[in-house]
């Protein structure tokens, strides 16, 4: 069965886009039954982090590939001809060399990041809870998860790394701030808010919508805790600001801004927005004494530990091709796997029929005896089914594996003695 991959990134558009095709929860698992719906796709995954949305997909044999740009299109209410210059398209094994390098951290902004590995699981768990998986979709996500696992024990590529958060920290500090205000309280605003603690040269406010869990993060950072009411306030009294909430809308705006530098006095104002979609309206950057850095700002940031993850990336394509190979496999040979499973039980019955027969010769024979007989029977049935099951999987992995199928299907349910399962050398 054919995989397809649609997808835009970081590397082929922009925050402005990949904000509009951000989803979550129950967002997303309502996306998948949609797109279920459509019987375009016969299983289907969502990709959706900050830098990218990947939707993997088995496909309807009747629907073409352009089906499912449309559905992705329509999901989204975005025109096609706005989409498509963005969008990358992989198939069969490049869907499965690209997801792997997305688990291992190669295809991420922050090279070897450890976070997408447990994106790519949730997305996986989310398309599960929609009922939008199956056997395909489910192995290729396995075999992704193993080679993200043992990319990050096997190699150095997660070593002396960093992540968007801490990246967006390391912008923050640049300008050398004394006051840094933190908007958020989800896991990429605490690692961001740790990042800053960890220095111990700034001052630490926190500010949430829901007061309650500003406060327990302050209190963990030993910083001070504002209610959303404060928040023109706290942009006043920040030398910088970052911004990391799950918020789908803006939670800043331009008005706020510009309310806030009025009372400054002349200090300029560093605001940083590592969420997406955008927590900060772009057009504040527009203001004076303003220095506004969006996500995509975020390469900007002297990695200084770079060069160290990037000699172990050849390590990392070594494991990304041997699990690539493996899921090609497993693929290739569902192909064949019906065949085997027809094949072995019409070897069995065959054999089990021939146990009866032997056992009405046989009327006094002890339970002992019968058991003997029947594991005997078990036995020959596993040794005669093994070359035959080779051959199959072997040819499927040659890409023979319709044909030969067809084969045995045609001489299936013949006498043992003329089923030519073995092939003459």
């Amino acid at each position: 069965m054919s995989v397809v991959l649609l997808g835009v990134n970081h590397h082929t558009a922009p925050v402005a886009l990949r904000e509009r095709l951000s989803l979550s929860g129950c967002a997303l698992r309502t996306a998948l039954e949609e797109l279920r719906a459509t019987e375009v796709v016969t299983e289907a995954v969502l990709l959706s982090t900050c830098n990218r949305l990947e939707l993997y997909a088995t496909l309807n044999p009747k629907a073409p590939q352009d089906c499912l740009i449309a559905a992705l299109s329509a999901l989204y209410l975005l025109p096609e001809d706005e989409l498509r210059p963005h969008l990358y398209i992989k198939t069969d094994e490049a869907v499965t060399q690209h997801l792997l390098r997305v688990a291992c951290g190669l295809e991420s902004m922050i090279l070897g990041e450890d976070q997408i590995l447990g994106q790519v699981g949730l997305a996986f768990q989310e398309a599960q809870t929609a009922g939008a998986v199956g056997p395909t979709l489910s192995r290729l996500f396995a075999q992704a998860t193993q080679a993200g696992k043992r990319a990050r024990t096997e190699t150095e590529i997660s070593r002396y790394t960093t992540s968007v958060s801490h990246a967006g920290a390391q912008l923050v500090l640049q300008t050398k701030p004394e006051r840094v205000l933190v908007v958020g309280v989800g896991e990429m605003a605490v690692l961001a808010a740790q990042a800053l603690r960890a220095t111990n040269s700034v001052e630490l406010a926190v500010i949430n919508r829901t007061l309650v869990h500003a406060e327990d993060l302050a209190k963990k950072l030993n910083a001070r805790a504002l209610s959303w009411c404060q928040l023109e306030e706290a942009i006043s009294w920040a030398d910088a600001v970052i911004c990391a909430t799950g918020a789908p809308h803006t939670v800043i705006y331009h008005s706020e801004v510009a309310a806030a530098v009025r009372t400054r006095e002349g200090r300029s104002l560093t605001l940083v927005d590592i969420a997406v979609p955008r927590d900060i309206e772009e057009t504040v950057g527009a203001l004076e004494l303003v220095a506004y850095h969006d996500i995509d700002g975020l390469q900007q940031v002297i990695d200084a530990n770079f060069e160290l993850r990037r000699a172990a990336i050849p390590a990392v394509e070594e494991i990304i091709a041997q699990e690539t190979s493996r899921f090609t496999e497993w693929l290739q040979t569902r192909d064949v796997t019906p065949v085997i499973k027809d094949l072995r039980d019409w070897a069995q019955g065959l054999a089990q029929s021939e146990v009866e027969k032997a056992l009405t010769r046989l009327p006094h024979a002890d339970e002992a005896t019968q058991r003997a007989i029947e594991i005997l029977a078990h036995s020959l049935v596993n040794r005669l089914m093994h070359e035959p099951t080779l051959r199959l999987r072997s040819n499927a992995i040659e890409g023979n594996g319709v044909n030969y199928a067809d084969t045995v299907r045609d001489v299936f349910g013949l006498e043992a003695a003329r089923c030519p399962f073995v092939e003459k050398k």
